[in-house]
């Protein structure tokens, strides 16, 4: 397959669509690679808009890996939008990447990191423009292994008509041994095709090839058991767990984008996992155990990022930065280092048990001050204990009285709703709980310009979690009860006009439960809803909900199930599901236990600071929670470059 760049096609076509820029490669600190020195070829894709996939820091992360390889090569590709998909197929260009503009059909290797499950048809639309054959059971050795990463990957059953192989869990170590396989499998002359190289990473036990894997139904619709059909393939497929994340400091060299893109900062990982134990959280489940990188692992990334991006903001992501056992030495010792320059340092959604002023001060010291943003999710109290968000309403209103106290003008609460239990009355608390802070703000300011902006976004069920058995909540009831919130919002005008509120409906969710949950028969209902214009789902100018209500009804009725069986359904504990042959080290029998806690109302601890509860991932996955404190500070550092936000400390008064 030749490997030429297919700009000269493509570069006519860029005057005539929106957004060109996002096509045309060339950012700083992309790689382009000499094809012939590489023995192995990655296209890794992020299945969204360029705005959207570049700042992901998973495919990020591979990319740099990859590429620090001398005979390996990997270059990126994003979704098209529809008005060039359109010119490319009238004109025959190719999904290409954005690196090289190589076609992907001729790399070895397609990786694609599915965030969320509405990005499925997206990536049939990259295979098709790419020439590869749609179903896995089509291809040849002329086309990529089309491999699934990302939190979706714990369930691909989905998807598994059209990807080779999923990996479960982090993917650092992962794409290195995959790359090593491909590589000896080509050197030997790929004996036995493309059967061989698969059954030869299938054999790992860390890499999932639904092929390898017969499933057989129950005659209601139930699997009855999922089983090996050949021999060198295990029961079941293991998560990967990178442990020690000071050993892997990447994105060393972070992408700065051409193009605007959603979220315009330079982000490090300061810990990976979480033992917050929230019911509704398949990010906290899958990514267990913790593992903290160290104060000066986390200094020399923002260091060396700084100087090779030149962005203006760090974000420390985590799924609950505060959380982190050194949190105030690390953002005290960062302002340090970059006061008086303007670089400003930002946490995602942070929980109100864990925040505090001298924290957020030390955010906001050298950056802009932006809103504050917590997330109680659930409206009243009974609520929050069967989530097991355990954050109390007098909790809130303290955190944001002191805020609003100490100069803050914004807080943001994200909810949601169509949870386990839930009912009217449980969201309309919401509404009580905005009024609440802004007279408390109004108060504590001795202002009336506060604000309280309240997100909601609809639950959806999702695998290897306690509410992985419950029933989706119904999208008119979801609307319902949030028409009921926005009516209780506006009771009072004195304080509804300061509060905003934003919201889904409840028709996406529902398609996002059918995806997250569904079995290999969904796999039809994605076709037929892509052949049918699906594209783009997760954006809400593009999805139809009529769209994947038919193709839903015509692909599934001749099964025996329907859209229902999938959602709003209940299931039972001893059912079979979809995803459980793919281990992701937490014991099922926790998780219902878990889920029965949930139904009574019974919080649980987070088992960093108390006892084991057992469930089940240390021993596993042969792990074990890592945290600090160190007790270590960050040093002063010298200028690191012309142009440096860094002071230099000789010319400190």
């Amino acid at each position: 397959m030749s490997a030429e760049s297919v700009f000269p096609r493509l570069e006519p076509l860029l005057p005539r669509i929106s957004k060109p820029v996002q096509y045309v490669g060339g950012e700083l600190n992309a790689t382009v690679k000499d094809w012939d020195e590489a023995s192995v070829r990655w296209a890794l894709m992020y299945p969204d808009a360029y705005e959207v996939g570049l700042p992901n820091q998973g495919v990020m992360i591979l990319y740099e890996i990859l590429n620090e390889l001398p005979d390996v090569l990997a270059e990126r590709t994003y979704a098209v939008w529809p008005d060039l998909e359109a010119l490319m197929r009238e004109h025959d260009v190719p999904q290409f990447t954005v690196d090289g503009h190589r076609p992907v059909k001729a790399f070895d290797l397609m990786g694609i990191s599915f965030a969320t499950e509405l990005g499925y048809t997206n990536m049939l639309t990259a295979l098709d423009l790419a020439g590869i054959p749609l179903h896995a059971k089509d291809r040849t050795e002329a086309d990529p292994i089309v491999v699934a990463g990302g939190h979706a990957a714990f369930n691909p059953e989905p998807i598994s008509d059209f990807v080779d192989a999923a990996v479960l869990g982090d993917g650092e170590e992962a794409v290195l041994e995959i790359t090593e396989i491909v590589k000896n499998w080509k050197a030997e002359g790929s004996p036995g095709g493309r059967d061989e190289v698969l059954t030869r990473l299938a054999e790992t036990g860390g890499v999932y090839v639904p092929r390898f894997y017969d499933v057989e139904y129950l005659p209601d619709g139930r699997i009855q058991r999922v089983v090996p059909n050949r021999d060198r393939v295990p029961y079941r497929v293991f998560k990967r767990t990178t442990m020690d994340l000071d050993a892997w400091p990447y994105p060393k060299q972070p992408l700065v984008p051409l193009a605007e893109s959603v979220h315009e900062r330079m982000s490090v990982e300061i810990f990976r996992g979480c033992t917050r134990g929230c019911r509704f959280c398949q990010a906290g489940m899958i990514t267990r155990p913790v593992r903290e990188r160290s104060i000066e692992g986390i200094g020399a990334m923002v260091q060396k990022g700084l100087a090779a991006t030149g962005f203006e903001e760090v974000g420390l992501l985590s799924l609950s930065s505060a959380d982190h056992s050194e949190i105030a030495e690390i953002t005290k010792g960062l302002a340090d280092r970059y006061e008086g320059t303007n670089t400003g340092l930002s946490l995602p959604s942070t929980r109100v048990d864990a925040f505090n002023i001298d924290l957020a001060n030390e955010l906001s010291r050298n950056g802009r001050r932006s809103g504050l943003t917590f997330a109680p999710e659930g409206g009243s109290e009974r609520m929050r204990r069967v989530i097991n968000k355990m954050v109390s309403e007098e909790d809130l209103i303290r955190t944001v009285s002191a805020a609003f106290s100490n100069g803050w003008r914004q807080v943001k609460l994200y909810f949601m709703c169509g949870l386990p239990t839930e009912e009217d009355e449980d969201v309309l608390q919401i509404a009580e709980m905005a009024k609440n802070v802004i007279r408390a703000g109004r108060q504590a300011s001795g202002r009336n310009d506060v604000r309280c902006t309240i997100s909601i976004g609809g639950f959806v069920p999702k695998p290897h979690t306690p509410f992985q058995w419950a029933a989706q909540c119904a999208p008119d009831v979801v609307d319902d009860r949030l028409r009921k919130l926005r009516e209780a919002v506006n009771s009072d005008r004195s304080l509804g006009r300061n509060i905003g509120m934003r919201y889904h409906d409840g028709k996406p969710s529902l398609i996002e439960g059918l995806l997250s949950r569904g079995d290999r028969r969904i796999g039809k209902v994605i076709e037929a809803v892509w052949r049918d214009g699906g594209r783009f789902d997760g954006w809400s100018e593009h999805f139809s909900y009529d769209r994947w209500t038919t193709m839903a009804a015509r692909e599934l009725e001749p099964l025996g199930v329907d859209l229902a069986w999938y959602t709003t359904r209940e299931r039972e504990e001893l059912e079979v599901l979809p995803w459980d042959h793919l281990d992701s080290g937490l014991d099922k029998e926790w998780l219902w236990a878990d889920w029965q806690d949930a139904l009574d109302e019974r919080e649980q601890d987070d088992c960093r600071w108390t006892p084991c509860f057992d469930c089940g991932v240390c021993p596993a996955m042969g792990t074990d929670i890592e945290v600090g404190p160190t007790g270590r500070k960050l040093l002063p550092i010298s200028p690191v470059g012309v142009g440096s936000p860094v002071k230099n400390p000789s010319l400190t008064p």
